[in-house]
């Protein structure tokens, strides 16, 4: 008797239970993590040093791990604000996974980190079938990609808990509309909230630091995109593929890329974790000086 085996389904419900251990040791020890997905190009790390920048202002201790097929650009921006940072480089791999993130976490999260922001890869395909151990997924999106965006990516729109709109300063310019916008999330995710935002005119900021602080302490009542509860009903996520056959169905088990701390100063410190020779050195160049680095 042949038995049909759904290996995506098989790699998701491992990534699940993986993703649910590691919520359930981050809450114990009083760290939120925040999942952010987007495209690249959003402005979401625009964005996000600003929020890091406030975080630390208002005493919060935060930090912020950032993930790209390559270069250290967004670490050494982020690192501007002070907080530990963290780059993952993941040498092509378009996503993140639970298992994955927890052992990047492992020996470099403070321990009195109070909330955790991770800047997935810019993807809205993959990464949004993938839970991280997060308490707040949020999605973003920029004026300039389109009202029809949240339809053109119903799961990752469908699962966020939180909508957040960039660019704010040029939408007249790009005549985002916004209401078609809005209906476009409402239709793949009734109710759930959307801030406008603005790193660059100021609009906005501070919201997705409160939404993620507030995740955390469990005030107010967090959304549930409808999405989710269809998953749980069924006892299956929704997986777009990774343009992946059946036969081709594979789980990313390796560990790719480099480590690369960042603090204040923008010092480097290399981990490396993947457990073979990429036969070259694939580390960025660290020659220019960080304070020159735009």
């Amino acid at each position: 008797m042949c038995r049909v085996v759904d290996l995506r389904q098989a790699v998701l419900a491992k990534n699940e239970g993986a993703a649910q251990a590691l919520r359930d040791e981050l809450t114990a020890r009083g760290t939120t993590v925040v999942n952010l997905l987007s495209s690249p190009g959003s402005g979401k790390t625009a964005l996000l040093e600003r929020e890091l920048l406030l975080a630390r202002e208002r005493g919060v201790a935060v930090a912020a791990l950032t993930a790209d097929l390559a270069t250290e650009n967004d670490a050494l921006r982020l690192a501007r604000s002070g907080v530990p940072v963290k780059q993952v480089l993941t040498d092509g791999l378009c996503h993140l996974e639970a298992a994955m993130l927890g052992r990047h976490l492992d020996g470099w999260l403070p321990e009195d980190t109070r909330l955790l922001f991770v800047e997935n890869v810019g993807n809205l395909v993959c990464p949004a079938s993938y839970d991280l151990g997060e308490s707040l997924r949020v999605v973003l999106a920029s004026v300039t990609e389109g009202e029809d965006k949240p339809l053109k990516y119903p799961t990752a729109f469908g699962l966020a808990q939180l909508v957040v709109v960039t660019k704010t300063d040029i939408a007249r310019a790009v005549e985002f509309d916004e209401a078609a916008f809005r209906a476009s999330v409402e239709r793949v995710n009734p109710g759930v909230e959307i801030v406008m935002t603005s790193a660059r005119g100021g609009e906005g900021l501070g919201l997705l630091l409160d939404r993620a602080l507030a995740a955390g302490t469990g005030t107010g009542t967090a959304h549930t995109p409808v999405m989710a509860r269809q998953q749980r009903e069924t006892g299956h996520s929704h997986d777009p593929g990774h343009g992946h056959g059946d036969d081709h169905a594979h789980e990313h088990g390796h560990d790719h890329g480099q480590d690369h701390v960042h603090g204040p100063d923008h010092r480097h410190l290399h981990d490396h974790d993947h457990g073979y020779d990429h036969g070259r050195d694939r580390r960025p160049p660290h020659t220019q000086p960080a304070a020159q680095t735009r």
